[in-house]
Formats: structure tokens, sequence, C-alpha cells
């Protein structure tokens, strides 16, 4: 199937816009037209300074919408990809009360109420039917508010959009919720190719029954919105006929689709109109607005967004999506359009595009693209305007600095950790780890265009975070660029003593007085293994703990030396590293303190996707690889003593090669089964006890001589 030639610009303009209208709308979660239009007045722009808050933060639209789409990758492509299939992934990306959802209790939060039918084993779509969890539950608005990924890989395909929404919105939904879902899925898959409200409108009410509550109401607010010519109008019947008050529980789909239908009619050539017209409408905001915005940026495309204020300037490209695979938790609008737009290439039967520029982690290739690059305002810091140019014919990151004199610096950098205001959130946990480690080497080609006006100098950085949770600045090598000087920045970073890498990006200075001038930065990026070792840092660090993504009860930094892990009932993970991770070497002494089994875990990819050599309370070592429900052992032996006593293990993973050494103890394999996983990052295992471990070292040193002399059955 032939995709559209603008596929990969829409794709970023319907990301940017679901963005745009989560972080606008969630300030004022909850709240009546009433007390927005009494507080804030209509909504024209960012609230978020108004409470005090951050505007990138976690929430629940971007977590889910981000997350379940991974099914594609984990499981099967369409026709084949199944609502048992992407329950799975449920369960192997959340982590209970964590991440992703709404936590608010059984039936009380519909998804809530889902992942515990998830968790007894009661498969989707059962999990979220109405004969399950009744029509109350079941008709809430979370389906429709994670199903504008399933579109942005199907463009131009609304009923398969729409299949696919309804398989995901299944896992946790039914009625009309999902009718919601499948009619704004088909509308944005149709958005791709189609501009027109009107047909977008029929498109999406082909895939839905026509007697359903969701067609109706699309009929009488079409109509109210051509009687009234007034969406103020149209809000106060859609109030009294389909408001809140009419149906049961706590945000049902019904009031709030009306309202989304509302704005995209009123303002289908207008992003920020319909920006304000949902979100001054109340109720739901960011969930409406960010379904919403992912419309209309589809739609309208980068140049409709960019048409009305600097929507993108403070957004930066930035999301957080919080899951149990920690190393996508950092993230941005552009890697998360490349991985769409790759899932769209072969659910279309081509393949994949190749990676842009060489595979660079930040590479700049969309317009206005800045992938969370910004200015430190810092002590003694010269102002500099960040922004994307066109050079040469390739897009690229524009440093502009108008008053570099000697004594001041210039910083600009992108967050690879959890960021410092995290801890000023009001919604769920941040489970995430950092993106670059100390052992890899970290790179930039850079650009000193020939109208500069004085030489500049020009070094990598890092920010670690220290023992009193401060980002401390680290500096490569400066190179001093004379103008139309190109260069190769690159660093290999050292050792952090564990602590987690915050930021990279560049530090400007010049020796001339107030220079004038622009750093281009083509590709930023960083490969190789990590090397680091992991134990309980001096004092009360909370970013180290942050820096674990944490799947257990009990998460203790209160031992002298060590640190401790426990799980209550059932298996549980803490989980460090990200799937750029591929061969590498870890080697740990661990204490079992109790439980059924414990251990060293790698390769990890989430809750339930990972290998691991464990032990067990009945006197066995074994290496294993778990993937959803199965427990593959694919080498075991005997082993005396395990409880209360340190344990070495030593393991290497090279390929489909996995050798380990458990006290003493040998076992080999060769993993070349269509299960086998090939990255990841570590993990400490342990079900239904406690154990602990003083430190985990990680390296390369995965030597393929070393491994091939052992024996692979």
């Amino acid at each position: 199937m032939e995709l559209p030639s603008d596929y990969e610009s829409r794709v970023y303009a319907g990301v940017l816009g679901k963005l745009i209208g989560v972080y606008l709308g969630r300030p004022f979660e909850g709240w009546t037209y009433q007390k927005i239009m009494q507080e804030l007045g209509p909504v024209q722009y960012y609230v978020h300074e108004n409470f005090n808050r951050p505007l990138v933060i976690t929430d629940d639209d971007v977590a889910g919408t981000f997350t379940f789409i991974r099914a594609l990758e984990d499981y099967a492509l369409p026709p084949d990809l199944t609502s048992e299939q992407i329950g799975h992934c449920w369960l192997n990306y959340i982590i209970d009360k964590r991440t992703i959802l709404w936590w608010g209790g059984n039936g009380n939060s519909t998804e809530h109420t889902a992942w515990l039918n998830l968790k007894k084993g009661i498969p989707a779509p059962l999990s979220g039917a109405i004969e399950t969890n009744g029509k109350t539950i079941a008709e809430q608005i979370g389906a429709q508010i994670f199903i504008d990924s399933w579109a942005l890989v199907a463009p131009g395909q609304p009923q398969l959009a729409a299949t696919l929404a309804k398989k995901a919105a299944s896992v946790s939904h039914d009625g009309e919720s999902v009718h919601a879902a499948m009619l704004w899925a088909a509308m944005e898959s149709q958005a791709f190719v189609c501009q027109d409200i009107d047909k977008l409108l029929e498109c999406g009410l082909s895939v839905i029954p026509e007697n359903s509550a969701i067609a109706r109401l699309v009929a009488d607010v079409r109509r109210w919105r051509y009687e009234d010519n007034d969406w103020q109008v149209t809000r106060e019947k859609i109030e009294e006929h389909y408001g809140y008050h009419k149906y049961p529980s706590n945000c049902h789909v019904i009031p709030n689709h009306a309202l989304m239908m509302m704005a995209i009619l009123y303002a289908p050539d207008n992003f920020q109109q319909a920006q304000c017209i949902v979100n001054t409408s109340g109720w739901d905001t960011d969930c409406n607005a960010g379904n919403v915005g992912c419309l209309s940026g589809i739609m309208l495309g980068l140049k409709g967004i960019d048409e009305g204020p600097d929507w993108r300037g403070p957004l930066a490209d930035r999301m957080l999506i919080s899951s149990a695979d920690g190393g996508f938790s950092i993230n941005n609008a552009v890697r998360i359009t490349d991985y769409l737009v790759g899932l769209g290439h072969q659910i279309a039967g081509q393949p994949r595009p190749e990676p842009k520029k060489a595979g660079a982690q930040y590479h700049f290739s969309l317009p206005g693209s800045v992938q969370g690059f910004r200015w430190l305002n810092e002590t003694h810091a010269a102002p500099v305007e960040v922004g994307n140019e066109a050079h040469d014919g390739r897009q690229m990151l524009s440093l502009r600095y108008r008053a570099l004199a000697p004594g001041l610096h210039a910083s600009v950098t992108t967050q690879t950790f959890t960021p410092p205001e995290i801890v000023d959130m009001r919604s769920y946990d941040l489970m995430a780890t950092p993106l670059i480690y100390p052992g890899q080497r970290l790179q930039a080609d850079v650009i000193a265009p020939a109208s500069n006006t004085a030489s500049l100098n020009v070094q990598l950085c890092y920010r670690v975070y220290d023992e009193n949770n401060c980002l401390t600045p680290c500096y490569g090598e400066a190179r001093t660029l004379l103008p139309g000087d190109t260069a190769t920045l690159s660093l290999v970073i050292p050792d952090c003593k564990g602590q987690p890498i915050g930021e990279v990006g560049v530090t400007l200075s010049s020796h001339a007085p107030f220079a004038c001038g622009q750093l281009l930065i083509d590709t930023m990026r960083w490969d190789g293994a990590p090397e680091l070792t992991l134990c309980k840092p001096n004092g009360e660090n909370n970013f180290w703990w942050r820096a674990w993504v944490n799947g257990v009860d009990l998460f203790s930094r209160h031992y002298p030396a060590s640190f401790r892990i426990s799980k209550e009932y059932e298996e549980g993970l803490i989980i460090h590293g990200t799937r750029q991770w591929t061969d590498y070497r870890m080697q740990s002494e661990i204490t079992l303190h109790l439980g059924d089994y414990g251990g060293l875990a790698f390769r990890v990819q989430g809750m339930r996707r990972y290998y691991a050599v464990r032990i067990l309370r009945d006197g066995h070592v074994q290496l294993i690889r778990v993937r959803d429900e199965t427990t593959r052992v694919l080498a075991e032996a005997a082993i005396q003593d395990v409880f209360e006593r340190p344990v070495a293990f030593d393991i290497t993973v090279k390929g489909h090669c996995i050798a380990a050494t458990v006290d003493g103890i040998r076992l080999c394999v060769e993993d070349k089964e269509l299960e086998a996983f090939s990255d990841g990052g570590v993990g400490l295992l342990i079900c239904a006890g406690a154990l602990s471990t003083d430190a985990i070292h990680i390296d390369g040193g995965c030597k393929e001589q070393d491994l091939m002399t052992r024996s692979f059955k």
C-alpha cells in the first residue's frame, strides 16, 4: 500500500497536537465551564504557571497512547494482533499503582478495574466487557483517550484504524466507549488524506452502529453547530442534554465526546481555536484536548499548529512515558514519530525507513524539531535562542547567541533522565532509567557558520545528579571553531560514582567581546557498552533511587551498605538500563533472605519479558527466559544453601549466547528461538520474599573467545 507523501510530517504534527492538548488541559482537569470562565477565562494558551506546575508531566493520556501501541512490535501486526495480546502488553509495561493508568480503585477507575481482571487471569476482551464489569464502568472515557497511535500507524485506512482501536479499547472498555474510540480513530486515519470535516465525520460514523448513542450524539452536535453558529450556545445544549448529571460514575465518555465533536466542528481549520473551545468547555480537559489536538494536527499539519501562538517552544518536543521500560520514559515527539512511522511502513507492507543520520539519537530532521534541547538560564550565562534550521539540505539544531563575552558561557542541554521538577509533580510516579551511562561515547557533529563574527569555543557537557539531588555540570575538551569550521566532538563518559546522568548537550564560550553568531548541531549520539557499578550512594539520594524502575513492594535504602528489595506476593523486579543495551557482562553477590526464588535478570524488556538466572528455595539454580505467562528453563543445576549467604553471579550475554557462573556452577546456552530477546537492561528479581546486594557491576567485557570456549547446548 502507498503511504501519503507527507506521512511523516503529519504523524509528527499529530503527536505534537496530542502533547499540546494534554499538557494544556492537564492543570484544570475536571473543572466545569463555569469555574474555568471564573478563574481562567477562555483558555488561549498554556496556564501551568498559574498553578506553579511544570508543563511536561506524567499523564495517562500520553503514557497509554504511546505504550500500548508497542503490542505491534512485541506481538503481531494486523490482522493477527488480538485484544488478548494487547492485554499482555498492559501486564508487561504497567507497574501496579505506579505507571500509565489512573489508579482510582476497583469499580471506580475503569482502567484499574480492567488491570485487576488481567492480573486475575481474565483475558482481554473479557477484562473490559460489560458482562464482566457492568455498563457504567465499561462506558467511561478511557477507551478513546489511548487510541490516537493506532490511527497514526494506519494513514488513510480508517477501517483498519477502527479495528485496531476496538481491539485496544476492549482491554478495558465496552459499548459506547468503544464506539467513540473507533469513530475518532477512523477520523484521524482518514485525516491523512482528507481534510473536509463533514467527510471525516461520515467516515467515522461508517465504522459504528447507526443506532448507537454516539451516532445520535454526533447528529445532535452537528445540527446544533449549524443552527447555533456559536459554540457557547451549543455547549449549553450539550450540558443540558448530555451533561455529567445524565450519566453515572466519574467520567463518562458521552459528555466528553460531545465536547470534542463541538470543538472540531466549530474550528476544523484553526488549531488554537479548537483547543480554546475544548479546554474552556471543561470536564476531562486533558483527555478531550489531547484527542482534538491529535486530529487537528493531522488535518492541519505543522503549518496549522504554527499559525497560532508558540505552542512548540515551551514544549520543545518533550514527553514523559512512565512504564516498566525505563529507557522509553524520557522521550520526545521526534523519537516517537520515528517509531510510529516505522510501524506504519511495516503495516503498509513496506520496509522500514533507514534511520535518520545513521541512527543518531538526536537528528533534528523534522522541521522545527529541537528534541528537548533548551538553554540553561544559569549564573554568568549568555542567552541563546534554540531553534531548527536547514543547512546544506539538512535540518539541524540551531543555537544563536548574541552576547558571548569573556567570563560568560552558554549551555544548551536535553534531558536524559528524570528532571528535577519531578518532585513537584502531582500525578503518578515517573518510572525511568537514564538514557546514557559511563563507558559510552557521546558525540556531536557541529558547524560554525562562516557568518560568525569570531571564533567559538565548544565543548560537550553532561550534568550528573549529586548526593544533594542537584545537577552538577561536567565538560569534555573544548574545541575552538573558526567561522566556517566543522567538527566532531567526542567524549567517553567517565565514572560518575553510580549517579545518574540527567542531561547532555553543549557549552559555548568565546574570548572575543560580545561575540555574535550561531552553532549548528547536525547530530548528537552515543554508543558503546555501559561500564558502571550500581551501589548504594552516600546519603538519601532520591534521584539514584529514582533511576530504577521499581516493580517491588519495598526498595529499601536504610541498610548500612546494601540495598534490599522485597515482594509480599508473586514476582517483582527492579530494572536499570535501556533497550540500547545488547551485549554486556554483569556481576554481583546476592543474598536471598527469603522467597520462592531470586536472582539477576538481564535483557529486561518489562515486567514479563526478560532472561534471568535465579536460585530457588528447593536447591536449584536456573537460567530462564520469561515471556508473558511462559517461563522456559534453558539450563538448570543443583546448588547448596541458598539462603542468607552471598552468592556470586557472573553473567555474560553476547548475541544468542548466554554464559552464567553462579557459586562456581556454570550454565551456558545458545538461544536462537523466535522468542529470544536481543536487548534490554538488567534487574534484580524476587518472588514472595527479600534479597539484597551491595553492588552490581556492568561492563562490555563479553569477549567472544571466552564465550566460545564454553559448550552450548
